[in-house]
């Protein structure tokens, strides 16, 4: 798996991987979990080469996947893409190890401009 989407809303999903698709990433292999607790699952079982994860979720809020999944020694390049748009919630989600920050509504070039130090085309 290349890319592990996060977001307890299935038409958010399909939006994002629409727009990585527009951004150039269609080739990739796209996972999707629908809150941070199957997230961690999947991490854990598919090993993805970057996690896109929402912030407010059912069962475990984004930032506390990322709190677990560094707690687990696993360095995968982690990003938000959420309504979240504070900058002490920023700074938190970069304190705690995220990779990119993206907030919502969000571009294509949005999109391209996080994830291209991370992940090839």
């Amino acid at each position: 798996m290349d890319i592990l989407l996060v977001d307890d809303s299935k038409t958010m999903r399909q939006l994002v991987k629409r727009a990585l698709r527009q951004a150039g990433y269609e080739n990739l292999q796209i996972g999707e979990a629908g809150n941070g607790a199957e997230a961690l699952s999947m991490v854990q079982a598919e090993q993805p080469k970057l996690v896109l994860s929402d912030w407010n979720m059912p069962e475990m809020l984004g930032i506390d996947l990322l709190k677990r999944v560094r707690g687990q020694n696993c360095q995968v390049p982690f990003g938000f893409i959420t309504s979240e748009s504070s900058e002490d919630i920023r700074e938190t989600a970069m304190r705690e190890g995220a990779s990119f920050f993206i907030t919502k509504p969000f571009t294509t070039e949005n999109i391209d401009a996080a994830l291209a130090p991370h992940m090839s085309k």
